[in-house]
């Protein structure tokens, strides 16, 4: 492949790989490249961001790269993140709003599980749209956040309590959650749209 070629699929991994990066080595290994040469394309697209002023930029942390937005930018996606107007959840973060509605407290590692795929974004959004909290500390190694429902979440759904949540017929399957999943779908009506990624 060309040079060029191998910046963009660079590019690509690291906004897949999201918050935990990826190391040369990973880079090197996924594009089948010497690692000098991975590393290479990786510090030019590193210099491509900076000189052409983009709002994204690489960053190192703890030997892995990723892509950041930028610090001084920082007050307007405070601003986004807080907005009153971003109502709508994507179908990630209602997944994962479902699981802790019906399962609180739990941990993030035990949604995972259910949902076979990360969700600290989706977590993260919900707790900036004051839909969940933490509740506690799990009573296992390393202590985990325990994470549960607020008032919030309560009005948005028009519940008195958390008792006046659906019946799903079953817990045990991926059908469980798609139907924990449809039955927030039906109680939040047109409440709110389901568009954003996550």
């Amino acid at each position: 492949m060309d040079y060029n070629t191998l910046k963009s699929i660079i590019e690509g991994l690291l906004f897949l790989s999201g918050d935990e990066g990826l190391s040369v080595r990973q880079i090197a290994e996924i594009t089948e490249q010497r690692p000098d040469l991975a590393s290479r394309a990786l510090e030019d697209l590193r210099e491509d961001y900076h000189s052409q002023s983009r709002g994204l930029q690489v960053v190192q942390i703890a030997g892995n790269y990723r892509l950041a937005t930028l610090p001084e930018h920082a007050q307007y996606f405070e601003r986004l993140a807080y907005s009153p107007s971003r109502s709508s959840l994507s179908q990630a973060a209602l997944e994962t709003l479902a699981i802790v509605a019906y399962r609180q407290p739990i941990t993030r590692v035990e949604i995972e599980e259910i949902r076979g795929v990360k969700s600290e974004r989706a977590i993260h959004t919900l707790g900036n749209k004051d839909l969940i909290h933490e509740v506690g500390r799990a009573e296992a190694v390393g202590r985990p956040i325990l994470y549960g429902t607020t008032k919030s979440f309560l009005d948005s759904f028009g519940l008195a309590s958390l008792k006046e949540l659906p019946e799903p017929s079953s817990f045990d399957t991926s059908e469980g959650l798609e139907e924990e999943t449809q039955l927030l779908f039906s109680k939040l009506d047109s409440q709110m749209t389901f568009d954003e990624p996550e």
